[in-house]
Protein backbone atom coordinates (compact mmCIF):
# COMPACT_ATOMS: atom_id res chain seq x y z
CA UNK A 1 0.00 0.00 0.00
CA UNK A 2 1.02 3.49 -0.79
CA UNK A 3 2.48 5.50 1.94
CA UNK A 4 -0.40 8.73 2.87
CA UNK A 5 1.27 11.32 1.97
CA UNK A 6 -0.19 15.16 2.50
CA UNK A 7 0.88 18.24 0.50
CA UNK A 8 1.07 21.54 1.76
CA UNK A 9 1.92 25.10 0.15
CA UNK A 10 3.40 27.41 2.57
CA UNK A 11 4.71 31.01 1.75
CA UNK A 12 6.35 33.20 4.04
CA UNK A 13 5.79 36.83 3.07
CA UNK A 14 4.64 38.28 6.18
CA UNK A 15 7.29 36.89 8.52
CA UNK A 16 9.61 39.07 10.72
CA UNK A 17 13.30 39.00 10.55
CA UNK A 18 14.54 37.43 14.14
CA UNK A 19 17.56 38.92 16.33
CA UNK A 20 20.92 37.30 14.76
CA UNK A 21 22.32 34.72 17.34
CA UNK A 22 25.92 33.92 17.84
CA UNK A 23 27.55 31.61 20.36
CA UNK A 24 27.98 28.08 20.73
CA UNK A 25 24.42 26.28 19.83
CA UNK A 26 22.80 25.54 23.68
CA UNK A 27 22.28 21.54 24.07
CA UNK A 28 19.03 19.67 23.21
CA UNK A 29 16.21 20.40 26.18
CA UNK A 30 14.86 16.94 27.49
CA UNK A 31 11.63 18.25 27.75
CA UNK A 32 9.51 19.47 25.46
CA UNK A 33 9.12 23.08 25.18
CA UNK A 34 6.42 25.25 24.13
CA UNK A 35 5.80 26.80 20.70
CA UNK A 36 6.69 30.29 21.51
CA UNK A 37 9.98 29.60 23.33
CA UNK A 38 11.10 27.41 20.40
CA UNK A 39 10.45 29.69 17.85
CA UNK A 40 12.18 32.26 19.39
CA UNK A 41 14.51 30.05 20.27
CA UNK A 42 15.15 28.72 16.49
CA UNK A 43 15.19 31.69 15.72
CA UNK A 44 17.91 33.01 16.78
CA UNK A 45 19.89 29.92 16.39
CA UNK A 46 19.61 28.76 12.56
CA UNK A 47 20.87 32.60 11.47
CA UNK A 48 24.06 31.46 12.67
CA UNK A 49 25.32 29.38 9.58
CA UNK A 50 25.04 29.92 5.98
CA UNK A 51 25.86 25.82 5.76
CA UNK A 52 22.09 24.70 4.69
CA UNK A 53 23.07 20.82 5.88
CA UNK A 54 23.97 22.46 9.31
CA UNK A 55 20.74 25.07 8.91
CA UNK A 56 18.22 22.08 8.50
CA UNK A 57 20.12 19.47 10.80
CA UNK A 58 19.64 22.20 13.78
CA UNK A 59 15.95 22.61 12.71
CA UNK A 60 15.02 18.89 12.54
CA UNK A 61 16.87 18.13 15.91
CA UNK A 62 14.65 21.24 17.43
CA UNK A 63 12.01 20.55 16.04
CA UNK A 64 11.41 17.25 17.62
CA UNK A 65 11.55 19.03 20.94
CA UNK A 66 7.38 19.59 19.93
CA UNK A 67 6.64 17.30 17.45
CA UNK A 68 8.41 14.10 16.86
CA UNK A 69 10.03 13.17 13.88
CA UNK A 70 11.44 10.23 12.06
CA UNK A 71 12.98 11.89 9.02
CA UNK A 72 13.53 15.12 7.34
CA UNK A 73 13.97 15.73 3.47
CA UNK A 74 14.94 18.95 1.70
CA UNK A 75 15.08 18.88 -1.96
CA UNK A 76 15.94 22.71 -3.52
CA UNK A 77 16.22 21.71 -7.26
CA UNK A 78 17.78 25.08 -9.14
CA UNK A 79 20.64 24.70 -6.37
CA UNK A 80 20.99 21.18 -6.82
CA UNK A 81 20.41 20.47 -3.29
CA UNK A 82 19.43 17.36 -1.73
CA UNK A 83 19.48 16.61 2.27
CA UNK A 84 17.94 13.98 4.18
CA UNK A 85 18.22 13.33 7.80
CA UNK A 86 17.09 10.74 10.05
CA UNK A 87 14.44 7.48 8.82
CA UNK A 88 12.06 7.25 6.43
CA UNK A 89 8.54 7.11 7.95
CA UNK A 90 5.27 5.62 7.02
CA UNK A 91 3.31 8.83 7.01
CA UNK A 92 4.64 12.20 5.54
CA UNK A 93 3.93 15.90 5.02
CA UNK A 94 5.33 18.53 2.82
CA UNK A 95 5.94 22.26 2.40
CA UNK A 96 6.83 23.78 -0.75
CA UNK A 97 8.56 27.09 0.80
CA UNK A 98 8.42 30.57 -1.18
CA UNK A 99 9.16 33.78 -0.37
CA UNK A 100 7.81 36.62 -2.64
CA UNK A 101 7.94 34.35 -5.18
CA UNK A 102 11.12 32.76 -5.00
CA UNK A 103 11.15 28.66 -4.41
CA UNK A 104 13.28 28.31 -1.12
CA UNK A 105 12.92 24.58 -2.10
CA UNK A 106 11.14 21.26 -0.53
CA UNK A 107 10.46 19.68 2.99
CA UNK A 108 9.25 16.41 3.75
CA UNK A 109 8.29 15.46 7.05
CA UNK A 110 8.15 11.47 7.86
CA UNK A 111 7.20 9.41 10.96
CA UNK A 112 5.59 6.05 11.14
CA UNK A 113 2.26 8.07 13.06
CA UNK A 114 -0.02 10.06 11.42
CA UNK A 115 0.40 13.72 11.39
CA UNK A 116 -3.10 15.44 12.89
CA UNK A 117 -3.80 18.97 12.74
CA UNK A 118 -2.17 20.34 15.94
CA UNK A 119 1.16 18.91 14.77
CA UNK A 120 0.86 20.40 11.09
CA UNK A 121 -0.13 22.90 12.77
CA UNK A 122 3.08 23.81 15.24
CA UNK A 123 5.41 22.40 12.13
CA UNK A 124 3.79 25.65 9.80
CA UNK A 125 4.60 27.70 12.90
CA UNK A 126 8.29 26.70 13.12
CA UNK A 127 8.84 26.62 9.22
CA UNK A 128 8.38 30.53 9.25
CA UNK A 129 11.78 30.50 11.67
CA UNK A 130 13.40 28.62 8.66
CA UNK A 131 12.77 31.33 5.92
CA UNK A 132 15.52 34.06 6.43
CA UNK A 133 18.45 31.44 7.57
CA UNK A 134 17.38 29.04 4.24
CA UNK A 135 17.01 32.48 1.91
CA UNK A 136 20.26 33.44 3.26
CA UNK A 137 22.02 30.15 3.11
CA UNK A 138 21.05 29.59 -0.51
CA UNK A 139 22.05 33.16 -1.90
CA UNK A 140 25.62 32.47 -0.28
CA UNK A 141 25.33 29.18 -2.37
CA UNK A 142 24.60 30.58 -5.42
CA UNK A 143 27.29 33.21 -5.07
CA UNK A 144 29.99 30.95 -4.15
CA UNK A 145 28.92 28.41 -7.05
CA UNK A 146 29.15 31.58 -9.85
CA UNK A 147 32.28 32.51 -8.62
CA UNK A 148 34.05 29.29 -8.93
CA UNK A 149 31.56 28.34 -12.27
CA UNK A 150 32.66 28.89 -15.78
CA UNK A 151 29.52 31.13 -16.78
CA UNK A 152 29.73 29.22 -20.55
CA UNK A 153 29.54 25.67 -19.97
CA UNK A 154 28.86 25.45 -16.37
CA UNK A 155 31.83 23.38 -15.74
CA UNK A 156 34.36 24.79 -12.61
CA UNK A 157 36.61 27.22 -13.27
CA UNK A 158 40.39 27.36 -13.12
CA UNK A 159 39.86 29.01 -9.63
CA UNK A 160 37.89 26.01 -8.58
CA UNK A 161 40.22 23.54 -10.46
CA UNK A 162 43.50 24.94 -7.84
CA UNK A 163 40.89 24.70 -5.05
CA UNK A 164 40.11 21.22 -5.71
CA UNK A 165 43.07 19.25 -7.14
CA UNK A 166 45.31 20.06 -4.10
CA UNK A 167 42.89 19.09 -1.82
CA UNK A 168 42.25 15.93 -3.70
CA UNK A 169 45.65 14.99 -3.94
CA UNK A 170 45.99 14.75 -0.28
CA UNK A 171 42.64 13.56 0.22
CA UNK A 172 43.96 10.64 -1.97
CA UNK A 173 47.27 10.37 -0.25
CA UNK A 174 45.74 10.34 3.04
CA UNK A 175 42.89 6.97 2.22
CA UNK A 176 45.64 5.74 -0.15
CA UNK A 177 43.76 5.60 -2.74
CA UNK A 178 44.86 6.64 -6.59
CA UNK A 179 44.04 9.62 -8.66
CA UNK A 180 43.99 10.38 -12.08
CA UNK A 181 43.54 13.42 -14.44
CA UNK A 182 42.09 13.77 -18.00
CA UNK A 183 43.03 16.62 -19.88
CA UNK A 184 40.67 16.54 -22.92
CA UNK A 185 41.01 18.99 -25.97
CA UNK A 186 38.38 19.51 -29.04
CA UNK A 187 40.38 18.70 -32.26
CA UNK A 188 40.44 21.57 -34.80
CA UNK A 189 38.24 23.97 -32.92
CA UNK A 190 39.60 27.05 -34.26
CA UNK A 191 38.63 25.89 -37.70
CA UNK A 192 34.97 25.88 -35.89
CA UNK A 193 34.82 29.48 -35.24
CA UNK A 194 36.62 30.64 -38.52
CA UNK A 195 33.69 28.52 -40.48
CA UNK A 196 31.09 29.24 -38.79
CA UNK A 197 31.83 32.04 -35.89
CA UNK A 198 32.24 32.20 -32.47
CA UNK A 199 28.63 31.76 -31.57
CA UNK A 200 28.79 28.16 -32.98
CA UNK A 201 32.15 27.46 -31.48
CA UNK A 202 30.03 28.62 -28.00
CA UNK A 203 27.14 25.74 -29.07
CA UNK A 204 30.18 23.44 -29.38
CA UNK A 205 31.95 24.22 -26.27
CA UNK A 206 28.54 23.62 -24.40
CA UNK A 207 27.73 20.67 -25.76
CA UNK A 208 31.04 18.98 -25.19
CA UNK A 209 30.62 19.38 -21.38
CA UNK A 210 27.05 18.38 -21.18
CA UNK A 211 28.49 15.08 -23.21
CA UNK A 212 31.51 14.71 -20.41
CA UNK A 213 28.92 15.39 -17.70
CA UNK A 214 26.63 12.64 -18.74
CA UNK A 215 29.32 9.84 -18.60
CA UNK A 216 31.05 10.48 -15.51
CA UNK A 217 29.96 9.65 -11.93
CA UNK A 218 28.70 12.18 -9.36
CA UNK A 219 31.87 12.56 -7.12
CA UNK A 220 34.02 12.91 -10.60
CA UNK A 221 34.75 16.83 -11.45
CA UNK A 222 35.01 18.61 -14.14
CA UNK A 223 36.42 22.23 -15.24
CA UNK A 224 37.12 24.29 -18.04
CA UNK A 225 41.15 24.60 -18.11
CA UNK A 226 41.57 26.98 -20.98
CA UNK A 227 39.75 28.24 -24.59
CA UNK A 228 38.90 24.22 -25.68
CA UNK A 229 40.30 22.38 -23.02
CA UNK A 230 38.75 20.66 -20.41
CA UNK A 231 40.59 19.05 -16.91
CA UNK A 232 39.03 15.70 -15.65
CA UNK A 233 39.36 14.75 -11.86
CA UNK A 234 38.91 11.31 -11.45
CA UNK A 235 38.59 10.42 -7.34
CA UNK A 236 40.09 7.03 -6.54
CA UNK A 237 40.37 6.11 -10.26
CA UNK A 238 43.62 3.98 -11.55
CA UNK A 239 45.02 4.34 -14.76
CA UNK A 240 43.63 1.65 -16.52
CA UNK A 241 40.18 2.56 -15.16
CA UNK A 242 41.05 6.56 -15.87
CA UNK A 243 41.92 4.77 -19.74
CA UNK A 244 38.54 3.48 -20.01
CA UNK A 245 36.44 6.40 -18.37
CA UNK A 246 38.72 8.39 -21.93
CA UNK A 247 38.23 6.48 -24.13
CA UNK A 248 34.60 6.14 -23.16
CA UNK A 249 34.43 10.35 -23.32
CA UNK A 250 36.20 10.10 -26.91
CA UNK A 251 33.31 8.02 -28.19
CA UNK A 252 30.57 10.05 -26.49
CA UNK A 253 32.14 13.57 -28.30
CA UNK A 254 32.45 11.90 -31.02
CA UNK A 255 28.89 10.08 -31.32
CA UNK A 256 26.99 13.59 -30.58
CA UNK A 257 25.43 15.46 -33.45
CA UNK A 258 26.71 18.93 -33.89
CA UNK A 259 25.67 21.55 -35.95
CA UNK A 260 25.94 25.19 -37.48
CA UNK A 261 23.64 27.21 -39.11
CA UNK A 262 21.88 23.64 -39.65
CA UNK A 263 24.86 22.13 -41.15
CA UNK A 264 26.30 19.25 -39.37
CA UNK A 265 30.03 19.66 -37.96
CA UNK A 266 31.89 16.68 -37.39
CA UNK A 267 34.06 16.84 -34.13
CA UNK A 268 36.54 14.49 -32.37
CA UNK A 269 38.29 15.09 -29.16
CA UNK A 270 41.71 14.18 -27.78
CA UNK A 271 42.86 13.45 -24.18
CA UNK A 272 46.34 13.06 -22.11
CA UNK A 273 45.77 10.82 -18.94
CA UNK A 274 48.34 10.78 -15.71
CA UNK A 275 47.82 9.51 -12.63
CA UNK A 276 49.51 10.35 -9.57
CA UNK A 277 52.52 8.82 -8.26
CA UNK A 278 53.85 8.86 -5.00
CA UNK A 279 55.11 12.48 -3.39
CA UNK A 280 53.99 14.29 -7.08
CA UNK A 281 52.94 17.64 -6.51
CA UNK A 282 50.21 19.09 -8.55
CA UNK A 283 52.21 21.39 -11.20
CA UNK A 284 53.53 17.90 -11.92
CA UNK A 285 50.54 16.01 -12.46
CA UNK A 286 48.82 18.50 -14.95
CA UNK A 287 52.16 19.07 -16.19
CA UNK A 288 52.18 15.27 -17.65
CA UNK A 289 48.16 15.16 -18.48
CA UNK A 290 49.18 17.96 -20.73
CA UNK A 291 52.21 16.50 -22.41
CA UNK A 292 50.18 13.31 -23.08
CA UNK A 293 47.71 15.36 -24.75
CA UNK A 294 50.24 16.80 -26.88
CA UNK A 295 51.40 13.35 -27.85
CA UNK A 296 47.46 12.40 -28.66
CA UNK A 297 47.51 15.92 -31.21
CA UNK A 298 50.49 15.14 -32.76
CA UNK A 299 50.13 11.24 -33.16
CA UNK A 300 47.07 12.06 -35.10
CA UNK A 301 44.42 13.21 -32.50
CA UNK A 302 40.99 11.48 -31.69
CA UNK A 303 43.14 9.08 -28.80
CA UNK A 304 43.74 8.93 -25.72
CA UNK A 305 47.64 9.09 -24.59
CA UNK A 306 48.51 8.25 -21.43
CA UNK A 307 51.39 9.32 -19.44
CA UNK A 308 54.47 7.80 -18.76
Amino acid sequence: MKSPTQTNAIDFDSAKMQRLGFGQLPPLLERPASLGHLRRQMGLQLQTSLEPQRILGLFFREVQRLVPLDALNYQHKTSDLRLEFGQRGHHSVSYNLSHEGTHLGELVFRRNQRFNEKDQGNLESLLSTLLFPMRNALLYRAATQSALRDPLTGTGNRIAMDQTLQREIDMARRHMQPLSLLMLDIDHFKQINDNYGHSAGDDVLKAVATSIKNQLRNVDMVFRFGGEEFLILLSNTSREAAAMIGERLRYAAQAEEYSADGTPVGLTVSLGCSTLLPGESADSLLRRADSALYVAKREGRNRLAMAG
